[in-house]
């Protein structure tokens, strides 16, 4: 609903007075904490083998309360918006302060600025109109090549608005909304079948990416994917110099690296990164950022789940470690500044530090430049799963669009093809940095202990010398 009164608290069936009295009782003695208040909406449609195949709406509403206590957190949450479940809630968290004398931690700092519009996109288009655009999309693939043997389409969309309360009396209100198109072609060639997909969403609006043009340039790149990986051939194995795309094979970044420069995993001393501040832990001309601040954008946020104005936080700078993300705990029991990674999946998760869109700036060598210099190697340009070990770095990655690089030129598609090392390590091993760096389409979900945030990643074009690729070809 679109409707919502100026405050949530107004969902309890109680008076302001007697939610914040009960807010305050319950963070008597501690180091921080609040009171987040959520209500959201949600819409996703599914057209796969030819028709229809499902849609869903939800609607839910809760909210969650957390004290802090030293290095303890209590966190209790209720879908039931009553002063009875709030009581129940605070008896709960509050018990993590008993017998502490905490000095309640001051409030984050205001902000008026919105990165998104916070038009519901739920509802425009209709239903109906979605539905009848999946078909659309459907037609326009199996009409597009011969080759094609099956297509799913899928939309969906949120719209998420937040109340974060502090026992001083701070407020903070967010309005977030997310839409997200994803397009997935089967193409096959007698007994073989090969896919290949596409997606784009953000904190936008529809108009964006379903207007005609939009929808068939995504179409169009993931029949073009599918068609590439009908004439694959088996990747080789072993230690060659692998070039990387720009946008979203930054998602290794992410896994590799990003997850290891959180603040909670530097302050357990469970990172590969951890106690490293100042030293090389990269390439020179690596410089890598977390930025929430980029309008639009799937990582992007106003503020955090703690109320923290998103920032723009440089991690590792010419190839030193310069910072981690943090929230507002472990930003206190370091020493540190909180940097807006404070993030939660909804009211029933307490917070922790997690990643927005996070990226490697551009350098100064050219895509061509960089394919040119490599002999024989392999050029990754999208990549599918991955495994990650944050405390020793260690990580494998899938590609799911790949080419041979041969005397400097690309030579032919390969399927199978895996990269395998140590993130630090393979940092270290970038020689050379394109002058293109960009984000992903507005795709990436993160998952870290249960919990699953929308995020963005990217980075230029790499150059990384010496990678162990893990491959099929006997």
């Amino acid at each position: 609903m679109s409707d919502l009164p100026s405050s949530l608290l107004s969902l309890f069936d109680a008076s302001e007075d007697s939610v914040l009295s009960t807010l305050s009782d319950a963070l008597k003695g501690a180091d921080d904490g609040e009171l987040f208040i959520e209500h959201s909406q949600s819409e996703a449609l599914t057209f796969d083998n030819g028709r229809l195949k499902g849609g869903n709406f939800a609607t839910d509403q809760g909210f969650g309360l957390r004290a802090v206590a030293g290095e303890a957190v209590g966190y209790a949450h209720s879908g039931e918006m009553s002063l009875a479940a709030l009581k129940r809630a605070a008896d709960a968290a509050g018990a993590v302060s008993a017998g502490h004398s905490g000095t309640y931690a001051e409030p984050p700092q205001g902000t008026n600025r919105r990165l998104y519009s916070p038009d519901n996109p739920i509802g425009s288009p209709s239903f109906e109109e979605k539905a009848k655009l999946l078909g659309e999309i459907d037609a326009y693939l199996r009409g597009k090549d011969d080759k094609v043997r099956q297509v799913t389409a899928a939309i969906a969309a949120s719209w998420q608005v937040v109340e974060i309360l502090r026992a001083d009396g701070h407020r903070v209100r967010d309005i977030r909304p997310m839409t997200r198109l994803n397009i997935s072609v089967v193409t096959g060639s007698g007994d073989r079948q090969e896919s290949g997909s596409f997606g784009i969403g953000g904190r936008i609006g529809f108009d964006t990416f379903l207007d005609e043009g939009g929808w068939q340039r995504g179409a169009d790149e993931a029949l073009r994917q599918a068609l590439v990986n009908l004439e694959a051939v088996d990747a080789p194995a072993g230690t060659m110099d692998v070039v990387l795309g720009n946008g979203w094979p930054g998602v290794m970044l992410h896994e590799a690296v990003g997850h290891g420069l959180e603040g909670d995993f530097n302050r357990k001393k469970t990172s590969a990164f951890s106690g490293l501040l100042g030293e090389m832990v990269a390439a020179p001309g690596v410089t890598v950022v977390d930025d929430g601040t980029i309008d639009d954008r799937r990582g992007s946020l106003s503020v955090d789940d703690e109320g923290t104005p998103s920032g723009y936080n440089v991690l590792i700078e010419n190839g030193r470690l310069v910072g981690y993300m943090q929230d507002r705990l472990n930003a206190r029991l370091m020493g540190m500044k909180a940097t807006g990674n404070g993030r939660r999946q909804g009211y029933a998760h307490r917070p922790m530090p997690r990643m927005t869109n996070t990226y490697m700036l551009s350098g100064d060598k050219s895509p061509e430049e960089i394919i040119a210099s490599v002999k024989k190697g392999i050029y990754a340009v999208s990549f599918g799963g991955g495994q990650v070990d944050i405390t020793s770095g260690k990580f494998v990655f899938g590609c799911t669009e790949a080419y041979l690089i041969e005397d400097g030129k690309i030579g032919a598609p390969v399927k199978g093809a895996m990269l395998i090392g140590n993130g630090p390590d393979a940092m270290k091993r970038v020689t050379m940095v394109g002058n293109d760096s960009k984000l992903d389409t507005g795709i990436g979900n993160c998952g870290k202990a249960g919990q699953w945030v929308p995020v963005g990643v990217g980075q230029p074009h790499l150059r990384m010398d010496q990678i162990t690729v893990g491959g099929t070809k006997a």
